[in-house]
């Protein structure tokens, strides 16, 4: 108990001056930022390859990983300069990177930074974070020649300024000077947890209890030496050679900016669909309500938000890796991408239930239409008749 007592004084050192405080232990580790983006509806991967030296993306594997781990299609890894940034407590650094194009229209920058940090060190990092606006900017600006590249392979290119997902990962090295693994998760022991917590909410400020039995709440162990705590904006894995989980944290942040695009593009185009159907309840003129338009705008809508939402939500197979599948609904479950489904698959509804409505319109305008042809074409034989009498 002496032990770990004194490991847990060296990283987490009691408040002192500036000068001894920098005699705290450092732990090493990566900073890994994922930023997504979507470049349109859908990206043509073979034509894609031709117009920019591309690999296939290979998923990472343990040996317990099984061969259905894996991306269906397989998207492309394109090569990435260094990207310069500047960062609180590591000041200006280079991260190397790489973007993972996927064809039903979205990107994935990821970008990796060492480091070596004391406690309060990695504290400070995590709070700088929180507001990631020159980031994502720079992650922007390094792939957009790639993005001007693959515009013929692009179809309906549109790279919206505003949409763009996030998420940090701290990956640390496992060991000293870290405490045992079961104290940062444990509420009770103070301030390794409300470190931990801090590191999750990318949070420099004290944290209440409560705040910070939320942030542990939802945490992962596979063996005694890794430990994995997702939170909204960002993660904490202690573990190496973790590339595979890597991989199910950066789908999860890419499914997420794609359901956040689905749920947006649905707003607009019912929006756009009640506004062309509106006319038609103003009117009292039967020949006027052409139905024919609003009926495809609604019957495109349903497909393509419908194929988009299949082809986000499965094209990451995790079937056989009983672990990252765990992973996977805990990350989920911080994303809220049950919600996200459930309010997609609701206005799904709604625009079936509208493209039915309108459908039984259209059906009764030709219904009305026949038979007022009809009674025309009997007044027009009676009036023959009588003419030719």
């Amino acid at each position: 108990m002496a032990e770990i007592e004194s490991g847990m004084s060296t990283f987490f050192p009691p408040e002192q001056p500036a000068a001894t405080a920098q005699e705290a232990a450092s732990c090493r580790g990566i900073l890994h930022t994922f930023v997504a983006f979507d470049w349109g509806d859908e990206i043509d991967l073979e034509r894609a390859r031709q117009l920019v030296p591309a690999q296939t993306h290979a998923l990472p594997r343990r040996k317990r990983t099984p061969s259905s781990f894996s991306y269906r299609p397989s998207p492309l890894n394109f090569g990435l300069e260094p990207v310069p940034l500047e960062l609180a407590e590591l000041g200006k650094v280079s991260a190397s990177g790489r973007v993972t194009a996927f064809d039903f229209g979205a990107v994935s920058v990821s970008m990796r930074v060492p480091f070596e940090l004391p406690a309060d060190g990695l504290t400070c990092l995590a709070g700088s974070l929180a507001d990631p606006g020159d980031l994502i900017q720079k992650a922007r600006a390094a792939v957009e020649p790639i993005y001007r590249e693959l515009l013929p392979a692009i179809q309906s290119p549109n790279w919206q300024e505003y949409l763009s997902e996030e998420y940090f990962v701290f990956q640390l090295t496992p060991g000293e000077p870290l405490p045992p693994l079961e104290q940062l998760v444990d509420v009770s022991r103070g301030r390794p947890a409300h470190w931990l917590a801090s590191l999750v909410h990318l949070e420099s400020n004290p944290l209440s209890g409560q705040e910070i039995s939320e942030a542990l709440r939802l945490h992962l162990r596979y063996s005694p030496e890794d430990l994995f705590v997702p939170g909204w904006a960002a993660a904490v894995l202690i573990d190496q050679d973790c590339d595979e989980t890597l991989e199910a944290v950066e789908f999860a942040n890419l499914q997420l900016l794609e359901f956040r695009h689905i749920d947006n593009r649905l707003d607009e185009n019912l929006a756009a669909a009640y506004r062309s159907i509106h006319p038609l309840t103003r009117t009292s003129r039967p020949f006027w309500r052409m139905h024919s338009r609003p009926l495809r705008v609604l019957g495109e809508l349903r497909v393509e938000a419908n194929d988009l939402f299949e082809r986000a939500g499965n094209v990451l197979k995790l079937v056989g890796d009983p672990y990252l599948a765990r992973l996977y609904r805990l990350v989920s479950a911080r994303f809220h991408l049950e919600a996200w489904e459930e309010s997609i698959q609701r206005k799904l509804d709604v625009t079936e239930g509208v493209h039915q409505v309108l459908a039984d319109q259209a059906g009764a305008f030709r219904m009305e239409f026949l038979e007022v042809l009809v009674v025309l074409l009997i007044l027009m034989e009676l009036v023959l008749a009588i003419l030719r009498h």
